[in-house]
């Protein structure tokens, strides 16, 4: 099984490193030795919405007007993975490589505004290779899990479960911002020092993201102002440090993190005022007596909410744009009983904040704008229960409660319930 995989998995449970995870299914293959790994999950997810509020962004909890139900079977914040490893050992090197395939589980048409579309979608998250030495690190180049964000969603018990919902996509949101960023899965070089004595860093440099807002105020009729990646941006640089202890019965780890990235134009007379987008992290997880524990909290700037670069900007003007400020956090709580049963709960919040000049009063004023900024998504909170038994030392049952609220700038809250059932297997 992938290493990305294995943290998923262990990230999930709460255990605190990648081996608490099964080994795929390994082949000797002369030279090279092959893993193939992944998971398959679907879950049962029934779905109640209450309130009429315009909520914009990414995914916020807007669905329309009025009550809203639904339901569908489909994936949950994991996908399923069918990835292939392979590792050898040539001239002093350790090499790598990894390649893998994420089908999605839902049907190939919507049901309400929770279920995937596209025959339940295909993604293509993992494409790199690694070579190094333990002595000295190693280095990755290609596609993979982005460095800042990646501890936390692999902590969130949610990996293992449902989380919010959204609409499209193969997957669920989990706690996806509901209390963190998404790390996001990019092209990328990257170095990781060697582990000493449980001190542990990464650094690494990604392809730039495009900074794209929902509601502007720069005279677009569509409402959405769009930073290309092209025009004057740099990439992202990103980076974390982490300490793993152990003593008796007690363990953890404890982690900070950041990124920056040069924010391209927003176009044709428009100038940004904040060029650079970034963000800090830390978190620590905590396990002891069958208590696991999990702490985070970001801040940032232009960085935005839900995903990396998304509603990160706007402004009073429509040819001045600045940086909007953002933050959040979750607290996570799991404890595991005599029949291994891991029950838990979670509570998160991720907020944005209007940029210099914007007020809620004066952001619906421009009749081109597909909705006013007073509608612009300012808070998104979650509180998940869940129960994840381990059925086989490979197959887990999964149960998760949520209730969800979503407040735009101007006040208004939508807030909606679901419920999921449904297993995930690795192998």
């Amino acid at each position: 099984m992938n290493k990305n995989i294995k943290l998923a998995v262990a990230g999930a449970v709460l255990a605190l490193s990648a081996s608490a995870a099964n080994a795929g299914i390994v082949i000797p293959a002369g030279d090279w030795t092959l893993d193939i790994g992944g998971n398959v999950n679907a879950y049962i997810n029934n779905y109640k919405k209450d309130g009429t509020a315009t909520i914009v962004s990414a995914y916020s909890l807007d669905t329309g007007a009025g009550k809203n139900t639904a339901s569908n079977i489909g994936n949950g914040l994991l996908p399923n993975f069918l990835s292939v490893s392979g590792t050898t050992r040539q001239n002093d090197l350790d090499v790598g490589f990894t390649i893998s395939l994420q089908p999605g589980t839902a049907a190939s048409t919507s049901i309400g505004n929770v279920a995937s579309a596209g025959n339940g979608g295909l993604n293509n998250r993992q494409a790199f290779i690694t070579f190094g030495d333990k002595s000295w690190g190693s280095v990755k180049l290609g596609k993979d899990l982005g460095i800042f964000g990646s501890d936390a969603i692999l902590s969130d018990m949610t990996l293992l479960g449902v989380g919010a919902l959204q609409a499209g996509g193969n997957t669920t949101l989990g706690r996806i911002g509901y209390g963190y960023i998404y790390a996001g899965w990019k092209p990328q070089v990257s170095y990781t020092t060697p582990n000493f004595n449980g001190f542990q860093a990464t650094v690494g440099v990604s392809q730039a993201f495009d900074a794209v807002s929902r509601v502007t105020n720069n005279g677009s009729t569509t409402g959405t102002l769009t930073a290309t990646g092209g025009d004057n941006a740099g990439y992202g640089y990103e980076g974390k440090a982490s300490y793993s202890f152990a003593a008796n019965d007690v363990n953890g780890k404890v982690w900070v993190e950041g990124i920056a990235q040069k924010v391209g134009s927003f176009g044709v007379g428009v100038t940004n005022n904040d060029p650079v987008s970034y963000a800090g992290g830390i978190g620590a997880n905590l396990a002891v007596a069958g208590f696991a524990l999990t702490g985070y909290y970001y801040d940032g700037s232009g960085i935005g909410t839900m995903g990396q670069q998304l509603d990160g900007y706007g402004g009073a003007a429509k040819t001045a744009i600045s940086a909007r400020d953002s933050n959040g956090g979750y607290v996570q709580a799991m404890y595991t009983l005599p029949t291994k049963t891991k029950v838990g709960i979670s509570w998160g919040q991720s907020n944005l904040d209007l940029a210099s000049g914007e007020t809620s009063a004066t952001m619906s004023t421009s009749a081109t704008l597909s909705a006013g900024k007073s509608n612009l998504i300012k808070t998104n909170e979650m509180t998940t229960v869940g129960i994840y038994h381990p059925l086989t030392k490979h197959l887990n049952l999964v149960g998760e409660f949520n209730y969800i609220t979503s407040e735009n700038q101007a006040g208004a809250e939508n807030k909606a319930y679901s419920s999921n059932l449904g297993a995930i297997l690795f192998f």
